[in-house]
């Protein structure tokens, strides 16, 4: 499996010439969910979910489809009948050769003043890729490759230190993080990398890793 990193919370992998895309939003390419047999979309935050990203990758492939929870599935079901799919926690299905299980509820808290959102995770293949989209949600299985959202208004850095223990991946990729700056960036590196107790790596926007 290829993992392709695009930019902020987007993810692309390659797996026996088919290609998985989660959240293409609009912090991400314009092209990132272009060529993709089937799309995951975590939540409807705009950074996660981006209509016309989709509407372009369903409209370049006709037999691509997506995955996703109802509050984003209302929104771009009527345009493409029989290609969007609602999914929730606990849910099982393959997307593209893909094997997947939703995990989570709902998203990370922002604030105690603004009302939680639903989000969902997504388990590949069997614990080898984690996105959990926008919260801390811990599979019940192990985890190879966690992408993990190292920088959000939701978070701090010790909440993802302690979130790296407790999943305990055999790596880290970060993803969520298009509002970290290039200044910034070697301390999370220091203080994930020397106290989440695993591998701590990210990939440039367009930077591959083999899993």
């Amino acid at each position: 499996m290829k993992l392709t990193k695009k930019s902020h919370a987007c993810i692309r992998l390659d797996k026996d010439g088919r290609t998985l895309v989660i959240d293409p939003g609009g912090f991400s390419e314009q092209d990132a969910a272009i060529g993709a047999d089937a799309i995951l979309v975590t939540h409807e935050h705009p950074d996660h979910f981006d209509e016309g990203r989709l509407r372009a990758a369903l409209e370049a492939n006709p037999a691509a489809e997506i995955w996703t929870l109802r509050s984003v599935a209302e929104q771009i079901t009527a345009a493409f009948p029989g290609r969007v799919h609602t999914v929730g926690h606990g849910d099982t299905f393959t997307a593209a050769g893909f094997d997947v299980q939703v995990h989570g509820e709902l998203h990370a808290v922002i604030h105690p003043d603004i009302p939680r959102i639903t989000n969902v995770g997504y388990l590949i293949d069997g614990g080898r890729v984690f996105h959990p989209g926008d919260a801390l949600t811990v599979p019940d299985q192990p985890v190879e490759t966690l992408m993990l959202p190292v920088m959000a208004p939701w978070n701090k850095i010790a909440e993802v230190i302690e979130y790296v223990r407790e999943v305990k991946p055999q790596r880290a990729y970060d993803v969520h993080d298009a509002l970290l700056t290039d200044l910034a960036r070697p301390i999370y590196d220091r203080q994930i990398g020397a106290l989440g107790g695993t591998d701590h790596l990210r990939l440039a926007p367009g930077g591959t890793a083999d899993l």
